[in-house]
């Protein structure tokens, strides 16, 4: 097999960056004019920013070529834009990333192909965009800016031809992994699971977001579960106001530490590791009045140990507690493991992990198949899962 040809440069160029109403008007009309899908894609700060907003819009379509916007300064000039694009198909590489941000700009799709979704149908080894560019259309992407903080102004030439490159290969890829779905005869399936990408709600919000801060393993007493509490909460709204990622205002395990060595001053917190910084000192007196606030709790306000779950406990516990649910769960792992590995198709893109440990611990009083659709099953899933489910949920130990 040949070496992948590098892409280091647009085809047409690097288009400049969109900035003003005028420009983005411009290309809305050269975008309703063109032919054929849309390429999308969207640029955040995750890991700088506290929100999940766009800093970068890329776009490229037959016809109008590419277009690279700043939406920071026309935020809220996208209706042109937004109506040229409702009713050709988008095409994204892990669509569900970024369709919340360019939702926020007013940019919603009619129709969606996401590349990365397809090359899991499709049985690819690596659905990364690099190593499906690479495997499918002989070209090497020069990758490295994809981390990078996108709410740098200027944004840096070498990234800009990055972001322009990720929507340049976008259209032929999805051609390419559209006849590999037709072929495998999964086209219906992946038009199913675009469609739920589509139309996903946004995701609840999380119960007690504070209990996943890294490291929380170690804290294991209630009044030190109340320090995390306060110092996560009170971290949160710094950041918000800021807007900044929390972990760049404090560690995880800034708050872990503080919460278990439990200083008795303000001094004392101070001396301790990420605290004793120079812009950590600053903030001294804020961080020692979240401390506390927990310290000061009556005992019927601290938090349990444990969060309590609606769901099933641990797998590894249904064994004592369950034998006959872990029976059905271990015959419905192996019926799914067989028509994974017959279809090509990952486990858990056959069945949502969570749905199938519900199933399995407290079985339908119906038939599978509405219990499937109820708990957001596609009907590709349904038709190939119904009839070895039903059959598993007989099994005993």
């Amino acid at each position: 097999m040949s070496e992948p040809v590098p892409l280091l440069a647009p085809a047409d160029g690097l288009p400049d960056v969109i900035r003003t109403g005028a420009a983005l008007r411009s290309v809305a009309e050269s975008f309703a004019a063109g032919d054929g899908p849309v390429a999308v894609d969207a640029e955040r700060a995750s890991g700088f920013r506290y929100s999940s907003r766009a800093y970068l819009v890329q776009l490229r379509r037959a016809g109008a070529g590419s277009a690279l916007i700043d939406p920071i300064p026309v935020a809220d000039q996208f209706g042109p834009l937004a109506a040229a694009l409702d009713g050709p198909e988008w095409v994204l590489h892990a669509a569900s990333q970024d369709l919340a941000c360019l939702a926020e700009l007013g940019l919603r799709p009619a129709r969606l192909f996401d590349t990365e979704l397809a090359g899991r149908l499709a049985g690819l080894p690596r659905v990364g965009l690099g190593p499906m560019v690479e495997q499918l259309l002989g070209l090497r992407l020069e990758k490295g800016h994809g981390a990078a903080d996108w709410s740098t102004r200027p944004l840096p030439e070498d990234w800009l031809v990055y972001a322009a490159l990720d929507v340049e290969v976008l259209i032929e890829l999805r051609n390419l992994l559209d006849d590999m779905l037709t072929e495998q005869g999964k086209r219906e399936w992946a038009s199913q699971e675009f469609e739920a990408v589509r139309t996903a709600p946004p995701p609840p919000p999380r119960i007690d977001p504070w209990r996943r801060t890294s490291g929380i393993h170690r804290v294991r007493k209630p009044r030190q579960l109340a320090a995390v509490r306060e110092l996560w909460l009170a971290r949160d709204s710094l950041a918000t106001q800021r807007d900044i990622a929390p972990g760049r205002v404090l560690p995880d395990s800034a708050i872990v530490e503080a919460s278990v060595t439990a200083p008795s001053s303000a001094a004392e917190l101070s001396g301790l590791p990420v605290f004793r910084g120079r812009a950590q000192r600053r903030l001294s007196a804020y961080w020692w009045t979240a401390l506390r606030k927990a310290a000061e709790l009556p005992n019927a306000e601290l938090p349990p140990a444990t969060l309590q779950s609606d769901g099933p406990p641990p797998v590894n516990r249904w064994g004592d507690r369950d034998p006959e649910a872990a029976a059905r769960l271990s015959a419905a792992r192996a019926s799914i493991a067989e028509l994974s590995e017959h279809h090509t198709v990952p486990v858990e893109n056959l069945l949502q992990p969570d749905l199938l440990r519900r199933l399995c611990w407290q079985p339908p009083e119906g038939p599978v198949e509405d219990a499937l659709r109820a708990g957001g099953a596609r009907q590709w899933q349904i038709d190939l899962l119904a009839e070895p489910l039903t059959a598993a949920l007989l099994a005993r130990p």
